[in-house]
This record gives C-alpha cells, sequence and structure tokens, in this order.
C-alpha cells in the first residue's frame, strides 16, 4: 500500500469572499499567482490548511481494472468530492461523502467471506443429500432385485413355470410406473397446491438445509409401494403377483423421480451423464417453467411437462429455458 501526502498552507491573514461577490478594498496580503484562482480560494475568511491524501490498495485497484469505466467514473468522483468537501460559508463541508474509500474494501471482504460461507453450506447439503440418495438407491435396489429373484424362484419349485403370474406382475410393474406419472400430475395440482400447500410450500421456496418439508411426500408414497410388496412376495397367486408387480413400479417410478426432479432439476446432488440426455433436458427445463408459474403451473407432470406445456402453448418458453440451462451447463 502506498500514501502520498501533499499539504498546502498559509499563515498570512487574508480576506477572502465568496464567487461572484466584489472583493474588500482592503488590499489581500496573498500573492498575485494566487488571485488567479479566486473561485477556489475566495469561501472563508480565515487561514486555511489543505490536505490532500492519495491511498492506493492492491485489491482495490485490481477491482477497478476490471472494469473499463470504472477509471472514469473513478476520476469524476474524485473530482467531484474534493470540490463539494470546500469548507463553505459556516466552515463546514457541503455534501461531504458519507463512504470513504478505504471503507469499500472491508464491505466486499465481508461479501466475499459471505459468498464462501454460503457454499460450503451449500456444498455439505448437497453431500448430505446425495449420501441419502445412494444408500436408498442401493437398498431399494438390491432389495428389489432379491424381492424378484426370490419370489420367481420360490414359485417355481413345482416344476411349473407360472408365466400368467410372471407376465401379469411385469406388465402391471410398468403400468403402475406410467400410473404415478398421471397420480403425481393430479396429486401436484390438485392436493399439494391446495388443501396441503403448507406442506409443498417448502418446495416453492429457498431451502435451507439438505431437506425440506415436501420430502415427506416421497416417504408417503413408499408406504403403499411397501405394503404391495410385501403382499406379493409372501403369498402366491395371480392376484398376489399383480400386487407385487405394482409395488415394484411405483418403486422404479420414485426412484426415477428422485434422480431427475432433485438431482437433474434442483440440483440436490451431481448426476453425470443423465444432465446430457436429450428428453430429459427438456423434462427438466418444463419443471423449471412450473416454478416460474408463467402457465398457471402448468406442467404439474414431470416425465409427460413438454408434453403438458405443448397443449397450453408454451413450447416457445420451453426451448428458451432449454437453451439458457444449456448455457449454464456449458459455462461450469
Amino acid at each position: 500500500m502506498a500514501a502520498t501526502y501533499a499539504v498546502s498552507c498559509s499563515s498570512r491573514p487574508f480576506c477572502l469572499h465568496r464567487f461572484g461577490q466584489k472583493s474588500a478594498s482592503t488590499t489581500t496580503q496573498l500573492p498575485f499567482s494566487y488571485r488567479n484562482f479566486d473561485p477556489l480560494v475566495r469561501s472563508r475568511r480565515t487561514p486555511t490548511l489543505t490536505i490532500c491524501f492519495v491511498r492506493a490498495d492492491q485489491k482495490f485497484d485490481a477491482l477497478e481494472n476490471n472494469s473499463s469505466n470504472s477509471t472514469s467514473s473513478t476520476g469524476t468522483s474524485s473530482s467531484t468530492t474534493n470540490n463539494n468537501n470546500s469548507p463553505g460559508p459556516g466552515g463546514q463541508g457541503q455534501g461531504q461523502d458519507s463512504s470513504p474509500p478505504e471503507l469499500i474494501i472491508p464491505v466486499l471482504n465481508r461479501n466475499s467471506s459471505a459468498v464462501e460461507e454460503k457454499m460450503k453450506r451449500k456444498k455439505s447439503e448437497r453431500f448430505t443429500y446425495l449420501v441419502a440418495a445412494i444408500m436408498s438407491t442401493f437398498g431399494i435396489t438390491s432389495l428389489a432385485v432379491m424381492a424378484v429373484y426370490y419370489r420367481f424362484s420360490w414359485q417355481m419349485e413345482g416344476g411349473e413355470i407360472p408365466y400368467v403370474e410372471m407376465f401379469g406382475t411385469f406388465a402391471l410393474s410398468v403400468g403402475a410406473a406410467v400410473g404415478m406419472e398421471y397420480w403425481a400430475r393430479w396429486a401436484h395440482e390438485a392436493l399439494w397446491h391446495a388443501s396441503l400447500w403448507h406442506m409443498h410450500e417448502s418446495h416453492h421456496k429457498p431451502r435451507e438445509g439438505p431437506f425440506e418439508l415436501n420430502d415427506v411426500f416421497a416417504i408417503i408414497n413408499a408406504v403403499p409401494a411397501i405394503a404391495l410388496l410385501n403382499y406379493g412376495f409372501f403369498h402366491k397367486g395371480i392376484v398376489p403377483g399383480l400386487c407385487f408387480g405394482a409395488g415394484l413400479g411405483i418403486t422404479v417410478f420414485g426412484m426415477a423421480y428422485m434422480f431427475v426432479h432433485d438431482g437433474l432439476v434442483h440440483k440436490r446432488f451431481q448426476v453425470g451423464p443423465i444432465a446430457n440426455v436429450p428428453y430429459l433436458r427438456r423434462v427438466a427445463a418444463a419443471h423449471q417453467l412450473h416454478h416460474t408459474e408463467k402457465f398457471n403451473g402448468v406442467p404439474y407432470g414431470l416425465f409427460l411437462g413438454p408434453k403438458e406445456l405443448e397443449e397450453v402453448g408454451g413450447m416457445e418458453e420451453l426451448e428458451k429455458e432449454i437453451q439458457r440451462r444449456i448455457k449454464l451447463y456449458n459455462n461450469k
């Protein structure tokens, strides 16, 4: 840091007047060269002491060099400050700057510290949710695979393969997964944005912490899936097989919903190459438009969100959101 002082003072008494007034008849004791600066000198009737303090700070200079307009604006503000700080007729400065330059750096440091602290907190929250997502995904997936294997191996102990039951199980698995999309769309609009808004509202506000009250809906949807899987696993027959398939389909939809909705859309954890899948990118952009409420909350579904936007004429906004997300992803 470098500082330069320039001091100009005069101990001689001299008579000064405001600019535009006639000077007194008394002879001034200032040299003739000072009389050329009447607008600056004629401000008060007492001896003056002018101190100029120039302070150079490396951090402040680095910030100013980042913008081409900073230098000109700084020079203008400096000259304005010097003129406004000239003592008035009452001996007080007029239009003094309330925020001296040396206070700018501490403010910037505080702001940068707050940003760094927020980034660390967000990183910790994402890691916490990622651990929970990985544990639940591997746990549920392994249990589902083991349940499917043991159920059909147990049913084939008699030597006959139950083709009808197996077909019903897998068919209802796919049907339940697709049906959950329509159930989620209806529940999202008719329940979550209505009578259950006090819970779902946490999802439309900035999240504080790794979890939110809206996560309770995931547990609520898991209860029927667990019940159906439990009944279908421990019983034989076509009906238990269908129940097992329905519970399996709900489970698969829940895992896919978590990765796309929580990971890809809201970035609660990193999803890797999933972000580059073209259709999933459209799904993420469509759900982002739901949070903007440009089309009265449409789309309320997730995986068929682009289709909902097409029905209400929102394809142009969808393409804009897709391009915005692509630019954001490439900048990272």
